[in-house]
């Protein structure tokens, strides 16, 4: 995405020197890194990086409407209503796809949405890693809207502690030492000095829950939630005893679950702007489009790529028996656009937001990428090929 940086890399490349890479990487924690990496970052310049904030500001306007909340109750699910919601969502990120406008130059589409925390750990970790063996210019950084390696920690340690002591903070999963993006935990460990505890290791008394640190009964005061209902429904009869976290609880949430679906594929019918594809809920369609090969179908309520059909037919959308819970999205044309040994790869960015208590408005503040050669953008997708899997863009500063 740009010429100059993308041609120096890739002649400076050797198979050797990614190998090593990946070898440094995976000392820490061995085995945690449970998908591919790719062998190249992304070089975004200013202005597309301009574009892709402008659309995500253009969300965090509807996001802040005082009526939000009050349209996008329909999005929580019946029995995953959480108590004591937040005022506002804490860690959110939006997907763009790189794609082509009419003149060819490269133009982001928004793909989806989540009022929940990604890599934010990881994040800092593997980009900070790839500067030591490959070519990154010093003006380009992972980090965004001014931020360095030191402020950007501090800040996502206010952000996810608050007031509440490093002990008395957990980062809350699904068996977080089976997750795939365990690494992740690892590394917010490391920055942040919080633990991970699997859900069925909460000790609950009455209202107040505990876990245990170091051999010592811990009181919870605050949760960095990393459980996604979707997931905890399909697993909940392998769990054993769980907690319920739907109940009433004297805990702080970061972000609070309910955002997790009011910040989703439910806002996307709402937004209007040229760098966001039209978005219908699929309940509200009065007549299929004639072209409807230009359109993905998506359930409302799944993650990680689950259930959506991307050549859709009409045959497709008549089976469908709950289209109150689809939406149907112009399709983003990915463009084939950074240049590799062999094809070029199509690629996505997440810009990754925190929104500090006090705060009017979230901030971006990091990214993460993922390139693909298949149909599917994922990194487990794509996996007999090479210049593929996760990455990070590195932003013109």
């Amino acid at each position: 995405m740009v010429p100059g940086l993308r041609k120096a890399y890739n002649e400076s490349f050797t198979d050797k020197q990614y190998e090593a890479f990946l070898k440094d990487l995976n000392s820490k924690y061995p085995g945690a890194i449970q998908f591919r990496l790719a062998e190249t970052p992304v070089f975004v310049d200013k202005q597309f990086a301009g574009q892709m904030i402008e659309a995500c500001e253009h969300i965090i306007d509807v996001i802040t409407d005082p009526s939000f909340k009050q349209y996008t109750e329909p999005a929580i699910p019946p029995g995953e209503h959480v108590p004591n919601e937040s005022d506002h969502c804490e860690l959110l990120c939006f997907d763009f796809g790189v794609c082509l406008n009419d003149e060819q130059q490269p133009e982001p589409r928004l793909i989806e949405m989540q009022g929940f925390p990604t890599l934010f750990g990881f994040q800092v970790f593997y980009p900070d890693l790839l500067r030591k063996y490959f070519p990154v210019p010093e003006n380009y950084s992972q980090y965004m809207n001014g931020h360095t390696r030191e402020t950007y920690l501090q800040l996502l340690k206010e952000v996810i502690t608050g007031d509440v002591p490093v002990e008395n903070t957990i980062l809350l999963e699904i068996k977080p030492h089976e997750q795939k993006t365990r690494i992740d935990f690892y590394c917010t460990q490391d920055y942040l000095g919080i633990q991970p505890v699997c859900i069925t290791e909460l000790i609950q008394e009455g209202k107040d829950l505990y876990y245990m640190r170091d051999g010592k009964k811990t009181a919870i005061k605050r949760i960095y939630n990393r459980v996604i209902f979707d997931e905890l429904r399909a697993k909940k009869d392998t769990l054993g005893h769980f907690t319920d976290i739907t109940q009433e609880l004297n805990v702080q949430w970061v972000p609070h679950p309910n955002w997790f679906y009011r910040i989703s594929k439910y806002t996307l019918p709402f937004l209007h702007h040229p760098y966001i594809p039209a978005t219908y809920f699929l309940n509200e369609i009065k007549q299929i489009p004639a072209d409807l090969e230009n359109y993905v179908l998506k359930p409302l309520f799944s993650f990680a790529g689950q259930g959506v059909v991307i050549d859709v037919t009409p045959a497709d959308i008549e089976k469908i028996d709950d289209p109150q819970n689809w939406i149907l999205q112009r399709k983003v044309q990915y463009a084939d656009i950074i240049e590799t040994p062999d094809v070029p790869a199509k690629a996505e960015i997440r810009i990754m937001y925190v929104w500090k208590k006090g705060w009017e408005r979230p901030q971006p503040v990091i990214n993460l990428a993922r390139l693909s050669k298949g149909k599917m953008i994922g990194v487990s997708y794509n996996k007999d090929k090479q210049w593929v899997g996760g990455s990070v863009a590195f932003i013109e500063r």
